[in-house]
């Protein structure tokens, strides 16, 4: 920090470096971070069974209570800070799960949102203390415009990652190239002299969908396209790499910007610096591109059902058509039924009505109502459970698709009711 800057903030509370030194240790924890606000918001949604939004709630208050004693301390210390990571990781999650769940919030629209969110913060905290830079993180304001702009580009991140699993219909596997493809080539970039607070930025949202994604292949079942760990699995063998790497940062202070060596750090000339911005220009129109052109491809999304579907250990072959309708109108309760199938036609008569606003906000009641009665349902028959599952799932993405199709939409539903009994 230089005496200018001291001389800009006279009224603020001057510290040693809140933040670590950007090394490689910081992009190994972060992306663990962000694999664990992803699979421990996932599984914590579904132990609490309160609802994501009081999930959110007690999130927020917990990210407060950590915020307060990261922003008590008066220099960097790996603990608080991870820690900080970890919370701020779920709560920004959880407020980008209760738009697209909850409220019905289209992906586009809450990426839109975030990314104007974030430009104010950014513009707000360049105009008040004239750099973005972290290696500045030194006052007590400069550290919550800081917080601020982490947890919006968690929210931001996941809203972006959940967004490309919905236009190209990507598996968790596959889904994990694109973003770190994406980290190389802003890695690449930065090294051949492009703006390193840029480049730091946008790594650091692009972090959030890969190792969002990451989780999701390591917790979803083979079926599914992952692994198979399961959430909580897979958030204890990460929270365990993460307190061994605090532990090893703690005693090492390898990330400490007073010890930490910093070498190869680039230095460019103007015309890098504007050959830089062009390329982040390039990279950011072909993504797009891409973006497009697979969301013009035949696909499911595979956002359909992000939750991790109860594991059904019956043994048999898959029902069929017929006997799954008979099992769940022997084994479900007939209220159940009838809610589900008067949504369900309520949202086709929407869609043959050419309503699709409507009809995407029926297959959100959809989604609710068939979430809420998962438990008792699963337990009553957990192979016709699991085959009504997978119908519902079509049904959301094709009524939920940036480009819905009438005819997808109307086969999806009228397959639902068919075993719901209600067509």
């Amino acid at each position: 920090m230089s005496a200018s800057d001291i001389a800009r903030t006279p009224s603020a509370r001057r510290m040693l470096s809140k933040v670590p030194e950007i090394t490689i240790w910081f992009w190994i924890i972060k992306i663990l971070c962000t694999t664990v606000g992803e699979s421990f918001a996932d599984w914590i949604n579904m132990a609490l069974g309160v609802g994501l939004v009081t999930t959110a709630i007690i999130f927020t208050a917990v990210t407060a209570a950590v915020l307060v004693l990261q922003m008590s301390l008066r220099r960097y210390q790996p603990g608080a800070y991870w820690l900080t990571v970890v919370a701020v990781s779920i709560t920004g999650t959880l407020y980008t799960d209760i738009l697209t769940d909850e409220a019905g919030v289209p992906l586009w629209i809450s990426s839109t949102v975030f990314s104007a969110i974030l430009a104010v913060v950014f513009t707000i905290w360049f105009l008040r203390e004239r750099t973005l830079s972290i290696h500045s993180i030194s006052t007590t304001p400069r550290e919550a415009f800081y917080w601020l702009a982490v947890l919006v580009t968690f929210a931001l991140g996941t809203a972006l990652g959940d967004w490309t699993l919905e236009l190209t219909g990507w598996g968790p596997g596959l889904s994990i190239l694109l973003p770190l493809v994406l980290i190389g080539i802003v890695t690449a970039v930065w090294r051949f002299g492009g703006n390193p607070v840029l480049a730091f930025w946008i790594a650091y949202i692009l972090t959030r969908p890969l190792g969002a994604n990451i989780g999701d292949w390591l917790g979803l079942t083979p079926s599914e396209g992952g692994i198979g760990l399961g959430t909580l699995l897979t958030s204890i063998l990460f929270l365990a790499a993460i307190v061994a790497t605090v532990i090893y940062l703690s005693i090492s202070r390898a990330d400490v910007v007073e010890h930490a060596p910093r070498k190869g750090v680039p230095t460019a000339s103007p015309s890098r610096r504007r050959a830089a911005l062009g390329i982040f220009g390039g990279v950011a129109v072909a993504t797009i591109a891409l973006l497009a052109y697979t969301n013009s491809l035949p696909h499911a999304s595979a956002l359909a059902d992000e939750g991790p579907a109860p594991s059904c250990t019956s043994s048999g072959t898959p029902l069929s058509p017929a006997d799954a309708k008979a099992a769940a109108q022997a084994h479900f309760p007939a209220a159940d039924i009838r809610a589900l199938s008067a949504i369900a036609s309520d949202a086709l008569s929407l869609v043959d009505a050419g309503d699709q606003a409507g009809a995407a906000s029926r297959a959100t009641d959809l989604e609710t109502a068939w979430d809420d009665r998962q438990d008792s349902l699963n337990a009553a028959d957990c192979r016709a459970w699991s085959y009504i599952d997978q119908q519902i799932d079509p049904v959301l993405s094709s009524v939920r698709a940036t480009a819905p199709d009438p005819a997808t939409e109307q086969r999806s539903l009228q397959a639902l009711l068919v075993t719901l009994g209600g067509a």
